[in-house]
């Protein structure tokens, strides 16, 4: 191991005491019984960890090629991470999808659950939520003091959630969390205690946030163009034009609904609307399943199936990721997503998904092509084979290392790709493919023009409002016009992008800049291209920024 790697190593090694909830995240033992400091101090303590390695690895001179993507992987996501926390970020965010609360309540939903050990574990990280939780209030209540917070709608939203997560007619999470796993004695009072201490502290958080934080919020929702600048910069690991990109999204969506007419009429006719091809579907019962479970079920067929059809023929898939587990998640929010494996693969990857209250039909036509992004080869072959990687990649490259638009422009990538390989020629599912390309484009828009409330252009091809600027109101107006989504889903939707500007757009804009890579290397290597080379050379790379990714490959 070159120096750079011997840093990454011992990164990892102090991260981990600094967050126990992140190492429980990616499967590194001994810390699932704690939480992580969110004082102030906490998050200091951690953007130190950040600040000395930034200083020892510029002072490192890579020994090889490998080393030299892992030095700029490094430089790039730890010099962007600190950016954000000094400018005030990361202390004083707080959405409906990603916040210090979130990651409290997520974590549980990895952790064991069969024996003492698994179950003193959880009862004593329930018992410390009151103590995380009361650090964290008074880290957001000083960061609003000083004027860094986040809007108050979102604020109120996130309340919403604690009310939901804690109520016995919504989630009951964490006294049903408790109850679900077998203890006795001793043990079982400890795990009850824990629960009701979670469950209360989580209350008492929404009505601090109702009552305390959101008065301080923002009543403005758009982040602004400095903000939005880092933020965009974060999630995508490159720098992009934003005005660019933003009447790319138009042209985009434009295009992709096109085609999208042209498959409706294989479904329903000549001359149908996505809108009567859609309605068509859903009412064939091809098409249809009732149940979560049996929903649950048929992800996880599709996904094997998948993982079997690729391996050794598009991809080389590592026996050890070619376990991969379908979940319903044990919450209502709305969010589908994956989850990586733990370090030594005894947790394998897993996709879940929150059903939304009062969900028990599901629409196949559309989730065909979610399984191959959550699954294969999407994020879990990406995710997964990073992790698997240890002879080309350090620890922290295979555990810590993320990038939104490089992860989910992969995914995003993958299930045009599926297409390309000839696994949605049922005119269904191909609908169901354009029609999740549409929304993330829908996205791009959106979130960009919101945030930035920029003018809606005057010559746009939907004649929409032209002229007009950029509102939530018109945000959801656009939405709905344009993405086949349940209303209470697509609120969701609505709310994570005001809260967390700059990641939505990361899916399609990721793929966009994966397949100008692809392109960039076959204008290079001309008739010696070959495509499953080009994905297992990007895929050895590990995470990393979109920037670095293209210098990488470049070189390769």
């Amino acid at each position: 191991m070159g120096r750079v790697d011997d840093l990454a190593e011992r990164y990892v090694d102090d991260w981990a005491p600094l967050s126990p909830t992140g190492a429980t995240y990616v499967g590194i033992s001994g810390y699932d019984d704690k939480l992580d400091d969110l004082s102030h101090d906490g998050f200091a303590a951690q953007a130190d960890l950040d600040r000395r390695t930034l200083t020892e690895l510029n002072a490192i001179e890579p020994q090889d090629q490998r080393e030299f993507v892992a030095k700029e992987a490094m430089v790039e996501r730890l010099g962007l991470a600190l950016a954000r926390y000094d400018a005030g970020e990361v202390t004083s965010d707080l959405n409906v999808i990603a916040s210090a609360l979130h990651s409290m309540r997520g974590v549980l939903d990895l952790m064991p659950t069969e024996g003492e050990q698994a179950a003193s574990n959880i009862a004593k990280r329930l018992a410390a939520f009151p103590q995380a939780l009361e650090q964290y209030k008074q880290t957001l209540l000083a960061d609003a003091k000083s004027g860094r917070v986040s809007a108050r709608k979102q604020i109120v939203e996130v309340a919403g959630q604690c009310d939901v997560w804690t109520s016995a007619d919504g989630d009951d999470f964490y006294l049903g969390l408790a109850r679900r796993i077998e203890a006795s004695g001793a043990l079982r009072a400890d795990l009850d205690r824990g629960a009701a201490a979670a469950n209360a502290a989580t209350a008492e958080f929404g009505r601090f946030l109702r009552e305390e934080l959101a008065p301080l919020g923002r009543a403005k929702e758009a982040a602004g163009r400095e903000r939005y600048e880092l933020a965009s910069q974060y999630f995508l690991g490159a720098r992009v034009d934003l005005d660019e990109t933003y009447a790319w999204g138009f042209d985009e969506l434009h295009r992709l609904e096109n085609e999208m007419r042209e498959v409706s009429a294989r479904i329903a006719g000549p001359g149908a609307s996505i809108d009567e091809a859609a309605a068509k579907l859903n009412q064939d019962p091809r098409y249809l399943i009732r149940g979560k479970e049996q929903f649950r079920d048929w992800m996880q067929q599709l996904a094997e199936k998948a993982i079997s059809d690729l391996n050794g023929t598009h991809f080389d898939i590592p026996e050890a990721i070619q376990r991969i587990e379908c979940r319903i998640a044990p919450t209502s929010d709305g969010g589908i997503y994956y989850t990586g494996p733990s370090e030594d693969f005894s947790r394998p990857g897993r996709m879940w998904w929150a059903v939304p209250a009062g969900v028990d039909e599901f629409a196949t036509w559309q989730e065909v092509t979610t399984v191959y992004h959550e699954g294969a080869p999407g994020h879990h072959l990406q995710v997964g084979q990073a992790a698997y990687n240890a002879e080309k990649l350090n620890r922290w490259q295979r555990l810590l290392c993320w990038c939104s638009g490089h992860g989910e422009g992969w995914a995003l990538y993958s299930e045009r790709l599926m297409d390309d390989l000839g696994y949605l020629a049922d005119p269904a599912d191909k609908l169901g493919m354009l029609d999740g390309q549409a929304f993330r484009a829908a996205r791009v828009i959106v979130d960009i023009g919101m945030h930035l409330e920029l003018e809606i252009p005057r010559d746009n091809p939907f004649g929409f409002h032209p002229g007009e600027r950029w509102t939530p109101e018109l945000g959801w107006e656009f939405l709905r016009a344009h993405c086949r989504v349940g209303d209470e889903q697509l609120r969701f939707e609505l709310n994570r992008y005001l809260g967390w500007p700059g990641q939505a757009p990361s899916y399609k804009v990721g793929e966009r800049i994966w397949l100008q890579a692809r392109d960039d290397a076959k204008a290079r290597q001309g008739a010696a291209f070959d495509l499953r080379q080009f994905h297992s050379d990007a895929l050895d790379l590990g995470a990393l920024g979109l920037d670095p990714l293209r210098a990488a490959l470049a070189r390769l």
